[in-house]
């Protein structure tokens, strides 16, 4: 049958602008998996996590140099060479660690992770952290220097290390003035200047001997209060200074290491200058590498991360690792096969464990 010429002819609607798109239930799951799949991709590469990663950082021989420069140096008086290789160790911390990198890392079993605040307060800028790493390093060279000397017999003077601002000695000394009597006693040691106070109180006149570039000078500072300045409350009278203790020699002692921080090199530093000052070789053509916090009185203290230095010494060829005795614990349950635990305590410990290993004599071990 034929349509009649007057009827509509069938056709098409047309397509309106967003019919086209229209998406099945199971389009619209698989488009929301892809996204959902992709955010946390872009989560898991690029947001960091609140934590830092730690590892096994560099080593550097004590002995050795740097990029043509000698780490630990003496220059002015007469030296000994030396054989074989005293390692510090470092401990890589690593910030802004992303969701992935964290997991990758602490699945390895060679990284640990840590809190954030642990590391980097609130508060306080990386920038400010940094500087307190680099003071720490610089307070160990120092101590790490003194107790050397001291192991040594070298001579000690007593001087003003630092000055409170407008206290009673700000106006009669300098920091780096030799002290040589207080209120008639004679400085030997720093702690001799406050038990040169003793019996004191604030308003006394008490007379101090001093040096200043070469030169001996006197003068009278009428103490005060402690509180008054900050300090904490004390019923002598207050100078308002810190009192500190630097060989007395005339050759020099120069540590050169750049982008390191912290406080447990300073038992390997001191150990090279000792080594470099003394006939015959305390690494007798070994790779000894070690750790430890060291006081100005030669105590070494133990310090953090123990388990990354091992690996990092054990890496470096180290066969012997000097372990602060407050380490030993953590040390012997994570040292790496073949490496040799030596417990010390102090320098002059950490020096005839040396010398009897050459001996073959036995050591003290963790």
């Amino acid at each position: 049958m034929s349509t009649p010429p007057d009827a509509p002819a069938a056709h098409t609607p047309p397509i309106g602008p967003t019919e086209g798109w229209n998406l099945t239930r199971r389009g619209w799951t698989v488009l929301s998996s892809s996204l959902l799949v992709m955010g946390l991709l872009v989560l898991g590469l690029f947001v960091p996590v609140p934590y830092v990663s730690l590892g096994p950082g560099p080593t550097y021989d004590t002995l050795g140099d740097v990029e043509g420069v000698q780490v630990v140096s003496v220059n002015g008086t007469e030296t000994f060479p030396t054989s074989g290789q005293l390692r510090m160790t470092t401990v890589s911390v690593q910030d802004d660690v992303s969701m992935f990198e964290a997991v990758a890392r602490w699945v390895s079993g060679r990284y640990a992770l840590a809190p954030r605040e642990e590391y980097f307060k609130p508060g306080v800028t990386e920038e400010e952290v940094q500087e307190q790493n680099s003071k720490l390093f610089q307070d160990s060279q120092s101590n790490a220097e003194i107790a050397a000397l001291r192991y040594l017999k070298y001579p000690m003077k007593v001087i003003a290390q630092s000055i409170t601002s407008g206290a009673p000695a700000d106006k009669v000394l300098v920091p780096g003035d030799r002290l040589l009597v207080v209120n008639g006693k004679p400085i030997a040691a720093a702690e001799d200047v406050r038990a040169a106070l003793a019996g004191t109180t604030p308003g006394q006149a008490v007379a101090v001997t001093f040096q200043r570039e070469g030169q001996e000078k006197s003068g009278t500072i009428t103490l005060g209060k402690a509180t008054d300045f900050g300090a904490s409350d004390r019923p002598e009278g207050f100078m308002g200074l810190e009192s500190g203790e630097r060989p007395d020699v005339t050759f020099k002692t120069s540590i050169t290491l750049a982008d390191v921080g912290g406080p447990s090199a300073g038992l390997m530093f001191a150990l090279a200058i000792v080594d470099r000052l003394t006939r015959g070789d305390l690494g007798d053509g070994a790779v000894i590498a070690g750790t430890g916090e060291i006081t100005a009185q030669g105590k070494v203290d133990a310090i953090g991360g123990i388990p990354f230095k091992m690996i990092s010494a054990h890496e470096a060829g180290a066969t012997t690792f000097l372990v602060p005795a407050d380490n030993c614990a953590e040390a012997k349950e994570n040292a790496p096969d073949g490496l040799r635990l030596v417990k010390v305590e102090n320098l002059e410990g950490a020096v005839r464990a040396l010398d009897d290993l050459k001996a073959k004599r036995d050591v003290p071990s963790c």
